[in-house]
């Protein structure tokens, strides 16, 4: 199927949802190591007893930006297979993510864009825990093209 059929065949309202991720001690370690944050806030249960700043926290927390890269898994997941790429992530987090939670992203088609070189889509971006709390919020655009810039071949 070409990249101009994959494009039609997306429609507004359709949602697209992430696996789910469970937070352990063992993802923020992981999650620390690939991007060298060793903050107290993801490891030390005793520094997380004190106020944080003007934030009282009820225990150790995930990385925010490891919502963003439960979202990227997610749009990456869907888009490739289907010849489009993300191209651009803006979200705002809105509620710590804890130990045991698990987090699940939803991604919902709001809008479809054709311009003279490209075709792009407008996700709207969700991330909840398990008991439905919004955790991150925001949009992200992905591009379905036949060339890029910088691509081989």
């Amino acid at each position: 199927m070409s990249i101009q059929q994959e494009f039609d065949q997306i429609d507004i309202g359709l949602e697209i949802t992430g696996r789910p991720f469970t937070v352990t001690r063992e993802t923020i370690a992981d999650f620390a190591l690939g991007s060298l944050d060793f903050n107290p806030l993801h490891f030390d249960d005793d520094y997380m007893k004190e106020q944080f700043g003007k934030t009282k926290f009820k225990g150790v927390i995930m990385h925010g930006m490891q919502n963003f890269a439960v979202i990227t898994r997610t749009l990456t997941d869907w888009l490739l297979p289907k010849g489009g790429y993300y191209r651009r992530l803006e979200t705002r987090w809105l509620s710590p993510v804890y130990l045991g939670d698990t987090i699940t992203v939803a991604a919902t088609v709001q809008r479809k864009l054709e311009t003279d070189s490209s075709r792009w889509v407008v996700f709207a971006i969700n991330v909840s825990t398990q008991d439905g709390t919004t955790v991150a919020a925001g949009e992200a655009m992905a591009e379905f093209a036949d060339v890029f810039p910088g691509a081989p071949g």
